[in-house]
């Protein structure tokens, strides 16, 4: 009979430069050193070694950055929380593009720590109050409930987070300054198209359902959850934008949280989407036992409702156009990754009309209904503004447009658009 020889196991520990936080050490099984991988964002060289990182993600953090700039012009300090920094290049960009006076640079992963160390080490480090970053390697939640229990509240937290998210508001809107902002991230899809609706209630207390713009949901979701946990504390949150890439996906948003309860609690109710006309419509909570589509009595085979979830607007655009203004002032607009930044930032704003209600018509299913083959979607928005609808493209779906306009009525318009070039097509 063979018997197994077990050595010690070292215990894992956390390295902090915070002199309010213990530091230990292993004494054993140290890990080795990653290698080294060198990128360049923005004209910032840095290493990623064998940290996760996505290049596509460049969007997402120039987003942030712009944001975080803007919020220290107008009030004159940034104190920044990264707190799942990966390889530090969040970090790194808030402290040289946006100025930031502090930037806590935080990873669970220790063997990271060099890493963020060599990249974070192109901006000086200071000492004492002039000290401007630190690294830390401890859990996320950890980190925020300690900024909170010792009062130490920050301008910024970023929280790019994998998978839902949602354990970290809580804690996060407690280490957050009022009027300071979050930026949330959620990269569970599945939730979001309606695949795992248990889910989706235990993490944002949302019954999600499966709907046509899945993805548009994904973000309410996330913001709903949020208006729930900041409702607790007291407070509320508006977003600034909210940011959907398909890589991963990855669903990020921006919230400014104020003190208070929401003025605009109407936001957050339910929405249908009736199988037999394709209509969206949101319910508030007094029109629950109301829910109906006007081309059916039969609700329970036509409709679908899912909610709670954000139906307010997901973008703000005074705050767009600033951003807008000062990407273009750092000249971040003339190169070709500068084009695209141009091109979502303007669709955002478009997005931005308050007129145009949750979710998108998807090109694929106007078609559908139609029974025909569609002109551009150019050429359809046209028709609909002459038609006195509110109409845009969404960031979100190339193939989709976001329209007041019923489903019902923008078949009706695709297919008078038909008549004359089947007509012109005769002669």
């Amino acid at each position: 009979m063979s018997s197994l020889s077990l050595k010690p196991l070292s215990i894992p520990t956390f390295i902090s430069d915070n002199p309010n936080i213990k530091t230990f050490k292993f004494q054993r099984n140290i890990p080795p050193p990653c290698k080294s991988h060198c990128q360049t964002e923005r004209g910032h060289q840095f290493d990623v070694g064998d940290t996760f990182f996505r290049s596509e993600s460049a969007t997402a953090r120039d987003l942030g950055v712009l944001s975080a700039a803007l919020y220290r012009n107008t009030t004159g300090s940034l104190r920044v929380l990264d707190a799942m920094c990966g390889c530090g290049i969040r970090s790194l960009r808030y402290l040289a593009e946006a100025n930031a006076d502090f930037v806590v640079a935080n990873d669970a992963n220790e063997i990271t720590r060099e890493i963020i160390l060599g990249n974070l080490s192109r901006v000086t480090s200071g000492s004492g109050e002039g000290k401007r970053w630190e690294v830390n390697h401890l859990p996320a939640t950890r980190l925020l409930t300690e900024c909170y229990l010792r009062r130490d509240y920050f301008d910024l937290i970023d929280v790019d987070s994998f998978g839902s998210g949602s354990s970290y508001l809580r804690v996060a809107l407690d280490a957050v300054k009022l009027g300071g902002l979050l930026y949330i991230t959620s990269t569970d899809g599945l939730s979001s198209g309606g695949h795992r609706p248990q889910q989706s209630l235990a993490a944002y207390g949302a019954y999600v359902r499966p709907l046509p713009y899945s993805n548009e949901i994904g973000l309410r979701m996330l913001i709903g959850g949020a208006v729930r946990e900041a409702s607790v504390l007291g407070y509320h949150v508006v977003p600034l934008f909210s940011y959907y890439s398909y890589h991963g996906p990855v669903f990020r948003v921006l919230l400014q949280v104020k003190r208070g309860k929401s003025l605009s609690s109407r936001y957050y109710s339910f929405i249908s989407y009736c199988n037999r006309c394709g209509n969206t419509r949101a319910f508030s909570w007094n029109e629950l036992g109301e829910i109906s589509c006007p081309c059916s009595t039969n609700v329970k085979r036509s409709l679908v409702v899912s909610g709670p979830l954000w139906t307010g607007p997901l973008h703000n655009s005074p705050h767009l156009t600033e951003m807008m203004s000062l990407a273009d002032q750092w000249g971040w607009f003339g190169d070709g990754e500068g084009k695209n930044l141009e091109k979502l930032l303007k669709q955002m704003i478009d997005e931005s009309d308050p007129k145009l209600p949750v979710g998108y018509l998807n090109a694929d299913e106007i078609a559908s209904r139609a029974k025909l083959n569609l002109p551009p979607l150019s050429v359809i928005m046209n028709s609909l503004h002459k038609g006195g609808y509110a109409v845009s493209r969404s960031h979100i779906a190339p193939n989709a447009i976001k329209t007041d306009c019923p489903m019902v009525e923008c078949v009706k318009i695709v297919k008078h658009l038909q008549q004359p070039a089947e007509m012109s097509s005769c002669h």
